[in-house]
């Protein structure tokens, strides 16, 4: 991995965000729209005739039965099961901590203002298939859906020559997901915006998949909600000299595994550690069943930023916004103030990353790309919606209506001001 040296500036320079992985590419941003438009003329035979060319699978019925999803949780180990109980017990309860409830205000005399909270009626849930299965985002993204009182929530995945995974029909199951259906890519999202014979439209879609599922998320934004344009996964680490050089390069890898666009970061103040992670690197990748992949991620897209002190470090890892950032450091808590820009922080030498990928609780799905600087993790308020609402009485609205006719006229809106004084003709 590349090592970074400089003052902070040059640093700042070196290490600025990359673009965003799903920014447009005129190819891919053409054939979703094409995909997009064919699923919308042509519903479920567009579905079917993708199937057959993109995942070499014939698909006569989306739908997965109960039976099948009952079977594929009756096939996981017992070791599995617990291991998604436990992931369901601590993701619960962190998400319950976040129900919001609303509210009434009535100290104005005759008036009433408020805001409830509305769970939307149906969310999609994208579950990439492929190289790798991952039930552990299905119970992430269901679980705080389920929370906020979705009453509808449907599961997409790519359809498998042999079958879906059961791990992941194991957690559709134990998450409450209400129906499961075998589709894939770009079309999917298509088909959860605008709606198939066979698939239900959604408010909003939610979870990760490549750029071409990233480009149609992006392209029916606007008909449907979405949680965010996710890119690569992405681990940012802040390690003074006394942390252990091969855990710090184990956590690297626990993401440049992920895709050969993910981006591994270590920012240290120590020369030391910097070069002891290198070699540890070398060292890990030899035996990581996915090298190519973590390899092709460590080499282009990773680096190690060697700073002047800790206060750098985290001036450095602001401007970075990561996914994930590891703050291995004495008493790591102390420098959370330090944070403005992350969307996971895990604190201290033993809390590594995958953590919160799996069991603590908190959500893992993160934006990415530098996006941190503005959006959050998934949560259950982003399964509901807020709806205003307020009562005036005649004498309470008496009191205020010069102010409002006033500022209707100001605005050139002259039935705005006449409605008002309708009520007092």
């Amino acid at each position: 991995m590349k090592i970074l040296t400089g003052n902070f500036d040059q640093l700042a320079t070196q290490v600025n965000q990359r673009e965003e992985q799903a920014a447009s590419k005129p190819e891919v941003e053409a054939a979703v729209a094409d995909i997009i438009a064919n699923v919308r003329a042509n519903g479920d035979q567009a579905l079917k005739d993708y199937s057959q060319k993109f995942d070499g699978v014939q698909v006569d019925d989306f739908k997965v039965s109960q039976a099948t999803i009952d079977a594929g949780y009756a096939s996981c180990s017992k070791e599995l099961i617990d291991a998604l109980l436990l992931a369901k017990r601590n993701i619960t309860s962190y998400h319950e901590k976040e129900v919001s409830r609303g509210f009434i205000d009535s100290e104005q005399p005759g008036v009433i203002r408020g805001q409830k909270l509305t769970p939307l009626a149906a969310v999609g849930l994208y579950v990439p298939g492929g190289t790798a299965a991952y039930p552990s985002t299905i119970m992430m993204a269901a679980l705080p859906a389920k929370i906020a009182g979705v009453k509808n929530i449907v599961m997409v995945t790519p359809p498998q020559p042999a079958g879906i995974n059961p791990a992941v029909l194991a957690a559709a199951k134990l998450a409450g997901v209400d129906a499961v259906y075998q589709v894939g890519g770009a079309q999917a999202v298509a088909a959860l915006a605008f709606g198939t014979e066979s698939i239900p439209r959604v408010d909003k879609i939610m979870g990760p998949g490549n750029i071409f599922v990233a480009t149609a998320k992006k392209q029916v934004f606007g008909q449907v909600a979405i949680d965010m344009i996710a890119g690569p996964s992405e681990i940012g680490i802040i390690a003074d000299g006394q942390s252990n050089p091969a855990q710090v390069a184990a956590d690297l890898l626990s993401q440049a595994e992920h895709d050969k666009l993910a981006r591994p970061m270590l920012v240290t103040d120590s020369q030391a550690l910097a070069d002891a992670v290198n070699l540890e690197l070398t060292k890990q990748l030899a035996t990581l069943p996915r090298e190519e992949i973590a390899t092709a991620s460590v080499n282009d897209e990773g680096f190690i930023a060697v700073v002047e002190n800790l206060d750098d470090a985290f001036k450095l890892m602001n401007l970075i916004a990561p996914e994930h950032l590891e703050v291995q450091v004495d008493e790591p808590i102390s420098y959370l103030n330090q944070i403005q820009n992350a969307g996971s922080v895990f604190l201290g030498r033993t809390a590594s990353e995958p953590l919160g990928d799996y069991v603590a609780g908190p959500n893992h799905i993160l934006p990415t790309a530098g996006t941190a600087r503005f959006f959050s993790p998934l949560g259950v308020e982003d399964f509901v919606k807020r709806i205003q609402f307020i009562q005036y009485t005649p004498q309470a609205l008496g009191k205020e209506a010069k102010a409002i006719t006033t500022l209707a006229r100001t605005e050139g809106l002259e039935g705005h001001a006449r409605a008002i004084e309708s009520r007092f003709n």
